[in-house]
């Protein structure tokens, strides 16, 4: 603004003072323009104007369907029908377990039986059934049944046992469960308690004496009920398509509300976002009750046609063989999947695939080019996003280590922003108005979406438990007055605007006066150790301020050269982000998105008495890590040790 009235200044005075031609005006005003920082913005603008002027293309075709979707009153299952209509003997499904291949009519059948015998069942627009399954086609086929007559869908984690299985059903005030008999020793644990109106229903393999007494088998039901298209639900496109529940990587799970609008803008901001095409195949092997495998992959074959070639779980040793089995040209990641990839032996394979593109979120910047360079892969599409949130990114070109990019020059056409927070508590940090502080280039801050609940493509549909919703929006974000959600992860943007993943909220912890990224520290630990897995969290320590770091690795201590280790880290980590603590343990647990699960680990600490796993400090007068016993512990507790 000071810019700007300076150059208007200097306007009228060369003209009305001076009474300079306008040629000479206008060299003038460029010279100051550019002495007073404007190159930076010519820079900027020539670098990314290509890329800014394809996203806003994308984010107006996106737009315009949504608003032709919502005015038709567009449904997921309607646009599915466009697709059978269009090649209903192509591959819709295939599922690599069995190798059975499902066109589009196929499909298209299977989902109508599966709605006419819910409504022979009772069941109608609205109600909740659940679905607890492995992948494999019936997956799809029977939300997508489920939808072709308004009921609605709660997908539920298949690795939840007791307590959490039972949260998710009751939560849901699902009428029915349908289970795969893989599920069937989970759901007998919880029998007793459900309650006795819950219809049970059974996929696969049939053997009465593995399921509850009261279970009936779905499939035989299925083959007897009318393939007919039921008759239209009163649905619209803003509408509840179907329930997934958040990781529970702290707490229960929670389920978030996605509507059909929600599932078409994921698909398709992909879809579009990353030059995809109808004959694409795409491997997903990422499980089908999370959004990654079941909206950005399914998705491209219910609403753009493509094949979509299904996997039970990840492989690391198959992965490239399914690959060229089935000709797949877009592979989704999620996690650390990559990573496992990187640390299978070389293969003969791994270079002879179809594969153009991989697709996912996670991917670390420490592996970024060895993953593409070794196995060949052209384009890395990397985005953010959350199954409940506003806000998705998407790197289209490609750039190393970004997740998304928003435009410095039109910063106002997405209203996404990263706000000031204070890194030891997470709290937004608001100016002398009120609102929320933007972070400048360089500045870490937590990323917000502006909530318009009018518009399909900024409102937030949040979760069932409602208290859970007001966790996740802010008030006077981006001016007096607004909403906005709350992502709860710290990125951080370039000068150019593209925009990386530094940490989860409450991730981040401060030691010696600074504060440590864990995501980083997991990354160049996780390198330096062979691809282990690798978790880094803050514990705290008696007598010193903030808390010290601590790796948690899933590998044997004798199988680490801890005296070259202790020289790697000095060279690739400043003092502040070296960890004090290492604990080597069997294996890290992990949500069904390969998140690492930490909580555990936090209240756990390196006390000896409580951790069984070995233990290691950093001795700072040996400047290397030694074993940890239990007086080695009581010191440490009595500050008697120099961390």
């Amino acid at each position: 603004m000071l810019l700007g009235a300076s150059l208007v200044g200097a306007l009228l005075f060369s003209k009305l003072v001076l009474k300079l031609p306008w040629t000479q005006v206008g060299f003038s005003l460029l010279l100051l323009y550019l002495g007073s920082g404007g190159w930076r913005f010519i820079r900027i603008f020539i670098k990314t104007i290509r890329r800014d002027v394809f996203g806003g293309m994308v984010l107006l075709k996106v737009k315009a369907k949504v608003r032709r979707y919502l005015r038709e009153r567009r449904t997921i299952p309607m646009m599915f029908s466009s697709m059978v209509r269009r090649h209903p003997d192509k591959t819709a499904l295939i599922f690599e377990g069995t190798d059975t291949h499902w066109t589009f009519r196929q499909l298209d059948d299977y989902s109508s039986s599966v709605a006419n015998f819910l409504q022979a069942r009772g069941l109608a627009s609205g109600d909740v059934a659940a679905l607890f399954m492995e992948n494999r086609n019936e997956f799809v086929g029977l939300w997508l049944g489920m939808a072709k007559l308004g009921v609605e869908a709660a997908l539920i984690n298949t690795n939840l046992r007791r307590d959490a299985l039972r949260h998710c059903l009751n939560t849901s005030k699902a009428k029915a469960l349908i289970f795969g008999i893989e599920m069937a020793p989970a759901v007998c644990e919880i029998h007793d308690s459900l309650d006795s109106s819950l219809s049970l229903l059974c996929s696969g393999p049939w053997d009465p004496s593995t399921v509850p007494a009261s279970t009936e088998h779905l499939d035989p039901l299925l083959e007897d009920a009318p393939k007919h298209l039921p008759s239209l639900p009163d649905k619209g496109f803003t509408d509840t398509l179907f329930y997934i529940y958040t990781s529970g990587t702290t707490g229960l799970p929670k389920a978030a509300i996605v509507v059909h609008s929600r599932y078409y803008r994921m698909a398709a901001l992909v879809y579009y976002g990353f030059r995809m095409r109808p004959d694409d195949i795409v491997y997903d092997c990422l499980p089908l009750y999370h959004s990654a495998g079941n909206i950005v992959g399914v998705g491209q074959c219910l609403i753009h046609g493509m094949t979509v070639v299904i996997r039970k779980k990840f492989s690391a040793s198959r992965f490239w063989d399914d690959c060229i089995k089935y000709n797949c040209t877009i592979v989704q990641y999620i996690g650390e999947l990559c990573r496992y990839l990187l640390n299978q032996p070389t293969r003969e394979a791994e270079t002879q695939h179809r594969v153009r593109m991989a697709l996912g979120n996670g991917l670390r910047q420490s592996i970024w080019t060895d993953f593409s360079s070794r196995f060949h892969i052209p384009q890395v599409a990397e985005f953010y996003g959350a199954t409940e949130c506003n806000c998705s990114l998407g790197n289209f070109d490609s750039q190393v280590g970004a997740c998304g990019f928003n435009s410095r020059i039109l910063s106002f056409v997405y209203p996404i922003r990263l706000v000031r927070v204070n890194e030891d508590t997470m709290e937004l940090i608001r100016g002398p108005d009120g609102v929320c502080i933007p972070c400048q280039p360089g500045q870490p801050g937590q990323l917000v979406g502006r909530i318009i609940q009018q518009d399909p493509l900024r409102r937030f549909d949040g979760y069932l438990n409602q208290g859970a919703n007001n966790k996740k929006i802010a008030k006077d974000v981006f001016k007096r007055g607004d909403q906005a959600y709350l992502t709860g992860d710290v990125l951080v943007m370039d000068e150019l605007g593209y925009l990386y993943f530094r940490d989860r909220t409450g991730d981040t912890f401060r030691w010696k006066g600074e504060n440590v990224s864990t995501t980083e520290v997991e990354g160049i630990l996780s390198r330096l150790l062979d691809m282990a897995d690798v978790a880094v969290y803050g514990v705290e320590v008696p007598g010193t301020e903030g808390r010290a770091g601590m790796a948690a690795v899933a590998s044997s201590a004798d199988s680490c050269d801890l005296q070259r280790f202790s020289q790697a880290l000095r060279k690739e980590l400043p003092l502040y982000a070296r960890p004090i603590f290492l604990r080597f343990l069997p294996e890290l647990h992990k949500t069904g998105t390969y998140k690492l699960q930490k909580t555990e680990l936090r209240k756990e600490g390196f006390d000896p008495a409580v951790v069984k796993d070995a233990l290691f400090y950093l001795d700072a007068r040996k400047g290397c890590y030694v074993p940890l016993d239990r007086e080695a512990y009581t010191r440490i507790q009595a500050g008697e040790e120099k961390l």
